[in-house]
């Protein structure tokens, strides 16, 4: 008897007869219009156009699929460019045989980089302002988009945390499993919630929003240090990494969060006026 654990068993998603709503794409879809009404107030604030929010959201919304999606296969499965390239980009895989998976495969550091590229030629070609100036803002909506992104992973039972080897924690029944697990999904979405809240706070109450690379400087180290924490409570995702002193996930959070405290210290000598 686990006195203190949960049986977790949720249904895939909400069936709507002719379709499957999957939970995780639900909490993707979420995400991304919270954030849109997210940076409407900011860009309102800001004295910017809708039409520019409008286009600010599609670069996003494509930088982080795409981003994710190569991101994962870039540092998990690197095998898969050569062995079932197709599979990276369509719903389907063609080895060992054709069979429709769905999206499989996102990784986090892999939307980090794609976000950052798209918006720097967004601030480039849309705004006209320095891209340290969208970062700023943008990672405010991003940070509070990767609570739901885990919820959805705790609702698909993966991304699944180590054994507790006690009387608490979730037991994943969707696995087969009979036993506790740390709810690692959950832990990484409470960091997220704090992360949103601290920079949400620093954009609405401080002067900091005005020092060009603070605020995304701050989300670096915040973001990616639970990360880098709540890895180790985490099952390893790919075989290789039981042979590393740390997990991938932790070693790619490493130069983020030593960037991000580079951007905030330069942030001293580099002002933009803001609203």
């Amino acid at each position: 008897m686990h006195f203190l654990s949960i049986n977790w068993n949720p249904s895939e998603g909400l069936d709507l007869g002719f379709f499957m709503l999957r939970f995780y794409s639900l909490m993707f879809v979420v995400a991304f219009v919270l954030g849109w009404f997210l940076m409407k107030k900011i860009y309102l604030r800001e004295g910017l156009t809708v039409k520019e929010l409008d286009s600010l959201f599609i670069y996003t919304v494509l930088a982080t699929l795409i981003g994710a999606r190569l991101g994962h296969f870039l540092f998990y499965e690197p095998e898969m460019f050569i062995k079932d390239p197709l599979h990276i980009f369509l719903p389907v895989e063609f080895s060992p045989k054709f069979r429709i998976v769905g999206f499989r495969g996102l990784a986090s550091h892999g939307a980090a980089i794609g976000i950052i590229i798209a918006m720097y030629y967004y601030s480039k070609k849309i705004i006209h302002k320095p891209i340290l100036w969208i970062l700023d803002r943008v990672v405010i909506p991003v940070s509070i988009g990767g609570v739901f992104v885990r919820l959805g992973n705790f609702m698909n039972s993966e991304i699944i945390g180590k054994p507790t080897n006690s009387d608490y924690g979730i037991i994943f029944r969707k696995l087969g499993e009979t036993f506790p697990r740390h709810p690692s999904q959950l832990y990484e979405a409470g960091g997220y919630v704090i992360v949103f809240l601290i920079l949400w706070y620093i954009y609405w109450k401080t002067d900091k929003r005005n020092n060009l690379g603070y605020i995304f400087g701050l989300f670096l180290v915040l973001l990616w240090a639970v990360r880098f924490i709540v890895e180790f409570f985490k099952e390893n995702q790919v075989a290789f990494e039981d042979q590393l002193s740390l997990n991938m996930g932790q070693w790619l959070s490493i130069p983020f969060i030593l960037i991000g405290f580079y951007l905030i210290y330069r942030s001293k000598n580099k002002t933009v006026k803001s609203a």
